[in-house]
């Protein structure tokens, strides 16, 4: 019985079973079906799995599954990208961070303050880099002063402030 389950597998599913080996040293290796997934979805987020499963050459249910998985293991993310401006962020700040001792640790720190939307570590002359959005001019230099500057280890910062955002885009594809 096992074997005729096997035998009678769709090919979606056999796909679907190909795609599941794809771990090599903790990172996933996509295939080129998974890639042109990635890509129709950076294209619209909310472009149907019908719609994707004819350009990529799989079912609705075999696309399911494998945006599930990419979900899972990381891979992506689906997001709405707002314009913080429209919102009610009006600064926007990119922090240089320098670091005496553990550099993790500060990163893990950044990453659980809210007003943090990105943060890095970098060779060169920051150990660090962290995107703020906040409401005004008083928040951010409360986030900078206050609690960026009072985590132990920060040695010193170094604030980039945005007045204009030319470009905003997470449509690298999957090159």
């Amino acid at each position: 019985m096992h074997s005729e389950a096997v035998a009678s597998r769709s090919a979606d599913q056999r796909d679907s079973a190909r795609e599941s080996r794809e771990i090599r040293n903790g990172t996933p290796q996509l295939d080129a079906v998974s890639l042109a997934i990635i890509q129709q979805l950076q294209e619209d987020g909310r472009r149907p799995y019908a719609a994707i499963g004819k350009a990529v050459g799989l079912s609705e249910a075999a696309v399911r599954q494998r945006v599930q998985k990419l979900l899972d293991q990381g891979v992506m993310q689906i997001v709405a990208v707002t314009d913080p401006l429209t919102v009610g962020f009006r600064r926007q700040a990119m922090v240089g961070i320098n670091v005496e001792g553990d550099v993790e640790s500060i990163a893990e720190a950044l990453t659980a303050m809210s007003e943090v939307e990105y943060v890095v570590m970098t060779a060169g002359s920051f150990d660090i880099l962290a995107e703020i959005v906040c409401e005004d001019d008083d928040h951010l230099l409360d986030v900078i002063n206050k609690r960026i500057r009072a985590l132990p280890g920060v040695r010193s910062t170094e604030s980039f402030v945005y007045l204009k955002l030319k470009k905003q885009t997470y449509m690298w594809g999957t090159r």
